[in-house]
């Protein structure tokens, strides 16, 4: 596996419904990763009326 791949297993999204549709998926439109790769913002877009969520998933710190 290449060094350069970063894994966050931990920090999978939820599952996101439309606030607006009430009861429609949305789809992830963007993931954003921070220069430290501590953090992950995803934007979520329905594909119904268009309303976008932003979402930041931290990764959790390792325990030794």
């Amino acid at each position: 596996m290449p060094a350069y791949i970063h894994h966050h297993e931990d920090a999978e999204p939820a599952f996101i419904i439309c606030p607006s549709c009430v009861g429609l998926p949305m789809y992830v439109k963007d993931v954003e990763p921070h220069w430290s790769m501590a953090k992950i913002d995803f934007t979520y877009e329905c594909s119904d009326c268009g309303t976008e969520v932003r979402q930041t998933v931290t990764k959790p710190q390792l325990r030794h």
